[in-house]
């Protein structure tokens, strides 16, 4: 199943970055996808 046009690498960086506090809506923002798709990765 395909990720879409997001490397593994940018989806482990937005986690770590939420871990260090950060708001999902802030780094979903930053990288270009919804706050939703943030969780998804999360999940």
């Amino acid at each position: 199943m395909s990720r879409g046009r997001h490397t593994e690498a940018e989806m482990i960086g937005a986690l770590k970055q939420m871990e260090a506090g950060r708001k999902a809506e802030d780094v979903a923002w930053e990288i270009g996808v919804s706050k939703h798709t943030i969780y998804a990765w999360y999940a």
